[in-house]
């Protein structure tokens, strides 16, 4: 039975468990269950805080988990990601009072707070900048006004939190975190199942049909602007001046296909919504 590591709560846990269920498993009904057996699917979840997952995964104790990559890289675990999977997108990022810095050099000799010290001291090497990595367990903001910290470097989503406290980041980002997929070392066995689903939820997510009816004398215009994955499916219609022609195109772009299509003689276009694929 494949053992998975899911976050126990938090938007990670929010996310993953939505992911899970729209790739087919069953998971627990309440907050206060640690496991959770998938019987018909032959999987076991557990229910663990997001900053350990990495380290289950990486003595080998569990199969594969589902943690942020900042989490993965700041635990030191080994273990290797496998799958991005497009929540809980976020920024690491240093900040620091508005107007006061403008470049992580001139980070030089100052004493930077944080939740992930480990990240903040590679990204330091990296630059060849000494400085000090003061650990704080959440609520980093305020460690310069009290004078704990000249600087903080933290998980930026909105950067809301950090305008409220009188802050501001600067430079690039040190890490573009989100959702992922990690295990010990390649894929375990009996995993490829689970990436294959969460794959397929991710381009169901993505990817809408569209069907539509062309005249055969504009039908490679048409599917110029829907190529499918593959390719499309034409098919012959009662009347032998039309085709009917059926592809996958990105959601976000359907309704700019639709209007191009239309404007390439195309008519009788539907767009449908992918609840689930394989591909």
């Amino acid at each position: 039975m494949l053992r998975v590591a899911v976050p126990n709560k938090g938007a990670l846990s929010e996310a993953a468990t939505t992911m899970l269920r729209e790739a087919g498993y069953s998971l627990r009904s309440s907050s206060k269950t640690l496991v959770h057996r998938d019987i018909e699917n032959d999987i076991e979840f557990f229910y663990l805080r997001p900053r350990d997952i990495a380290i289950y995964i990486g003595r080998g104790i569990l199969d594969i988990g589902i943690t942020g990559r900042d989490l993965l890289q700041e635990s030191g675990a080994e273990a290797v990601e496998l799958l991005p999977l497009g929540f809980g997108k976020s920024r690491f990022h240093y900040a620091g009072p508005d107007g006061v810095f403008t470049d992580p050099s001139q980070l030089q000799g100052k004493t930077i707070a944080t939740s992930y010290p480990k990240l903040v001291e590679a990204d330091l090497e990296r630059r060849g900048i000494s400085a000090t990595a003061v650990k704080l367990d959440g609520a980093v903001e305020v460690s310069i006004e009290l004078g704990v910290a000249d600087a903080i470097a933290d998980v930026v989503e909105t950067g809301t939190t950090l305008r409220l406290a009188g802050l501001e980041t600067f430079g690039e980002p040190i890490l573009e975190s989100e959702g992922v997929v990690i295990a010990h070392d390649g894929v375990p066995a009996g995993a490829d199942v689970l990436l294959r689903r969460l794959e397929s939820v991710m381009v169901a997510r993505d990817y809408v049909l569209i069907d539509y009816d062309i005249r055969v004398e504009d039908l490679e215009i048409a599917i110029a602007l829907t190529p499918g994955f593959e390719s499309p499916t034409v098919s012959d219609m009662q009347d032998p001046q039309w085709k009917a022609v059926r592809a996958l195109v990105n959601a976000k772009d359907s309704h700019r296909i639709m209007d191009r299509l239309y404007d390439a003689g195309a008519r009788a276009i539907l767009v449908t919504a992918v609840a689930s694929c394989r591909m």
